[in-house]
């Protein structure tokens, strides 16, 4: 059986969010499957020394303006969120507790991360805020009262900060991150050469 792809992702990149339109479908079509990772991009530039492109005004300015483009040229639907980035901590844990979960699983893990990707970039559904994550986790079929307890959940907390730590350990410093065969692809624009990868191999 071939390997997984690891995708990395935060709620707040808009770029995962493209990229978790497609993921799933790239990797069917060569026979693997996809092994979510939710993390906290902050923790991940702090690790390396970097910073986000928002906080230089001539990158953010391209940046917002590539956002849109990337959507469209994917075909899907964007709407630039009025508050941006926001803390994706809650909704983070959230994942984490569905994945490590005897009644969810990492399934489920997924269908919330791609439901919460396209609420936020779609909709401006505020993940931060109690009544925005209680929105989707109804419209998610979940038990609200139990994704609020998860949030505050010492084990799932510990859970997300390990995600982190692992993340970090892989080299991960951004995201959309993607790691194919032990090999290392960071943006939503490698689509193409992740793509090659698996349909011929290492080039």
């Amino acid at each position: 059986m071939k390997p997984p792809i690891d995708f990395y992702f935060d709620f707040t990149s808009p770029y995962a969010y493209i990229a978790s339109e497609w993921i799933d479908a790239l990797a069917a079509r060569h026979g693997r499957t996809v092994r979510w990772h939710a993390i906290l991009l902050g923790a991940a530039f702090q690790a390396a020394g970097v910073t986000s492109p928002l906080d230089t005004p001539v990158k953010r300015d391209y940046s917002l303006r590539d956002i849109r483009r990337s959507a469209r040229f994917e075909g899907l639907p964007y709407r630039q969120p009025e508050r941006f980035p926001f803390s994706s901590l809650q909704p983070a844990r959230v994942f984490w507790w569905l994945h490590d979960s005897p009644a969810h699983g990492p399934d489920a893990a997924a269908a919330w991360a791609r439901a919460g990707l396209r609420a936020y970039f779609t909709r401006g559904l505020m993940l931060d805020e109690p009544a925005g994550l209680r929105t989707l986790a109804a419209e998610c079929g979940l038990d609200v009262r139990a994704a609020e307890a998860a949030c505050a959940d010492a084990a799932v907390k510990a859970r997300l900060k390990s995600a982190n730590e692992q993340a970090i350990a892989a080299g991960v410093f951004g995201t959309p991150f993607f790691v194919v065969d032990g090999e290392p692809f960071w943006g939503n624009d490698r689509k193409a050469q992740i793509e090659r990868w698996l349909a011929r191999g290492p080039f």
